[in-house]
C-alpha cells in the first residue's frame, strides 16, 4: 500500500498537514500529529503496515508491539477511510 498521488503532504513550522488535490473523493485538509505523519511518510513509498510498525519501534524507544500496531492500524483505516491510500 502507498500513500495515493491526489494527497500531497506539507510541513511548515512543525505541523503535519495532508492535502487532498485535483478529482480525489475527500476534499479538504488533515492535520497531522507527529505518529500520524510518520506513517504517512512511510507510506510515500509501497510498504506494508508490519514495517510500519518495525520502523516505528526503531524510531520510538520503550514503545510496546501492541500499541504501536494498533495505533498505525487505526492512522491506515482514518486513511483509508478518506480514499488516501492505494492499495
Amino acid at each position: 500500500m502507498k500513500l495515493n498521488p491526489r494527497f500531497l503532504t506539507h510541513e511548515t513550522k512543525g505541523e503535519h498537514y495532508m492535502i487532498s488535490t485535483g478529482d480525489a473523493t475527500f476534499k479538504g485538509i488533515v492535520k497531522n500529529n507527529e505518529t500520524a505523519a510518520f506513517i504517512v511518510e512511510c507510506l510515500k513509498s509501497d510498504t506494508t503496515e508490519s514495517t510500519i510498525v518495525d520502523r516505528l519501534l526503531a524510531e520510538y524507544e520503550g514503545a510496546d508491539r501492541a500499541t504501536v500496531s494498533r495505533d498505525v492500524a487505526d492512522i491506515i483505516g482514518k486513511l483509508r477511510s478518506i480514499g488516501a491510500l492505494e492499495e
